[in-house]
């Protein structure tokens, strides 16, 4: 690891330049760079010992399974699960979603409720909305305030004896708001409803534990959290894993098949259908031993520092408008420029080698509450340096002089 609290040496994307400038990665919320020991573990394996898990009588099969198994043991320590057994590995956050809306399709009726908010990501709006339909259930959404913020008196009121589910972000993705979910979680738990967290933006910058949170489900990506693309995690509290059906059928989630019928197998398993990326778990073990060894606490202190930096910084620039100022935020800047449209900025400030997402970030219904069509966004990441907020500063400047 790099001396002191710059890591950006151990990512080997960030030495790169970008239309001749140095390269200034600020889109950590759509995903996250890769270490050098997460790229050289998915090249070994591939090179070493790799062959499909479970089930085969050789050697090679052997050490894929355990490598893959490893991975999930150290998903679940990071998670401070109880059990390997409560962790599936899915395709990423939004298929762990996805999981949990299929298979509690039996469990709602007509009149029953699912509680999100109005700052969710599509993959937190659009699993429910399907499973409503399915289900007759309805689809009910918290407001957010001006502020970017839950509106914490409306969710208390739409939060109902109706309610069998409430899903919500950790840390909102557009915004970067700090969601307060344990107190949320155990009121639905005193409703009588069931928990769901997408934690695609938290696991990164926050310490999470699933059984301090009491949350039924919790839903993540390796490529967010400095893993390869095409795994994810969902964690599940045991007993509902067990009462749930499968999401999938095919190998790997039977015990026994006849044409007729079939029993399925054990947990994890019951829920991993077919051959899994296996590359993919091992890359996502290497990617939560890197996480757990890396000084955290005082990395996330500097990306706090980064954060509130370049927002006084901007605030600081005639002309520049911050979306959203949540008392709690998490990584993540939203903002415009007066004068011109968020893409043709993105767009200059790409011309300078900073890299930020424009656009709504796949969470529409919040652009529509907070009034615009869409914002730019930068997201900071443990590597990131003073550096690049000196260059994203710099580029929004230039960039507002083609206004």
């Amino acid at each position: 690891m790099a001396n002191h609290l710059d890591i950006s040496g151990d990512f080997p994307l960030l030495a790169r330049t970008v239309n001749d400038a140095p390269l200034t990665y600020l889109d950590n919320a759509a995903t996250t760079q890769k270490p050098h020991a997460v790229i050289d573990a998915i090249r070994h394996y591939y090179e070493h010992y790799n062959a499909n898990v479970h089930r085969a009588a050789h050697r090679l099969a052997d050490e894929a399974t355990a490598a893959m198994e490893a991975a999930r043991t150290k998903v679940k320590d990071l998670l401070g699960a109880a059990d390997s057994r409560e962790i599936i590995f899915t395709r990423g956050t939004t298929e762990s979603i996805n999981l949990v809306a299929a298979s509690l399709t039996e469990r709602l009726k007509p009149g029953d409720e699912v509680l999100i908010t109005e700052m969710e990501h599509h993959s937190n709006i659009v699993p429910w909305q399907m499973l409503c339909q399915r289900s007759g259930a309805r689809l009910v959404a918290a407001r957010v305030t001006v502020h970017g913020e839950i509106d914490l008196d409306d969710f208390h009121a739409k939060l109902s004896q109706r309610t069998k589910l409430v899903a919500l972000a950790h840390v909102s993705n557009a915004l970067g708001t700090l969601n307060p979910v344990e107190a949320l979680i155990q009121a639905a738990h005193d409703r009588g409803a069931l928990a769901l967290i997408d934690g695609a933006q938290a696991v990164q910058h926050l310490d999470v534990d699933v059984r301090r949170l009491d949350c039924d489900f919790y839903a993540f990506s390796a490529h967010k959290t400095f893993g390869p693309t095409g795994i994810g995690a969902l964690y599940g509290k045991a007993a509902l894993l067990e009462e749930m059906p499968p999401y999938q059928g095919g190998g790997e989630m039977i015990e026994h098949v006849t044409i007729d019928t079939t029993t399925y197998n054990q947990l994890p398993y019951k829920f991993e259908a077919g051959t899994p990326n296996i590359a993919g778990a091992v890359g996502f073990g290497t990617a939560m031993d890197y996480l757990r060894q890396l000084p955290r606490p005082e990395l996330r202190r500097r990306e706090q520092a980064l954060l509130h930096l370049a927002l006084s910084r901007l605030k600081q620039i005639p002309g520049v408008r911050i979306i959203g100022d949540p008392q709690e935020r998490s990584s993540i800047i939203s903002f415009l420029i007066d004068g011109g449209h968020a893409h043709d900025f993105g767009t200059l400030l790409d011309q300078q080698g900073v890299a930020v997402r424009t656009g709504h970030h796949c969470a529409m219904p919040l652009m529509e509450r907070l009034g615009v069509s869409g914002t730019i966004r930068a997201s900071f990441a443990l590597y990131n340096s003073e550096a690049d907020v000196g260059r994203l500063i710099a580029g929004v400047e230039k960039a507002m002089e083609f206004v």
